[in-house]
């Protein structure tokens, strides 16, 4: 059976666009070009950065809790225990993958 993280780095770096790099505080940061979709620290722990709104919305829920260093900002965290968590990161990670494939572009005129 895979573990949590390697489920999760299959899954997300499937979807066109998107690399996985080192963190800076360890782990693997998951990139759709240069924005941050989120992040996995091994097996246990991933953060997502979302728009207030969504921020909300899936502490409500009970899918996240508030960041477990930054609790005041847009961040989450989700702590993992097995491949079942895992599959819960991956449903979050495709909610950032379809905000960002659906923001425009800017046009060459308005850079």
């Amino acid at each position: 059976m895979k573990r949590p993280g390697e489920l999760i780095r299959e899954t997300v770096t499937s979807w066109p666009g998107v690399t996985a790099w080192p963190h800076r505080f360890g782990g693997t940061e998951y990139r759709f070009g240069k924005k941050e979709m989120g992040h996995v620290h091994g097996d246990r722990l991933a953060d997502l950065p979302l728009p207030r709104r969504v921020h909300d919305e899936v502490i409500a829920s009970g899918r996240a809790v508030p960041h477990h260093v930054l609790p005041e900002t847009g961040w989450v965290s989700v702590w993992m225990s097995g491949a079942d968590d895992a599959a819960s990161v991956i449903e979050l990670f495709r909610m950032q993958y379809d905000r960002y494939t659906k923001a425009p572009t800017p046009s060459p005129s308005s850079v």
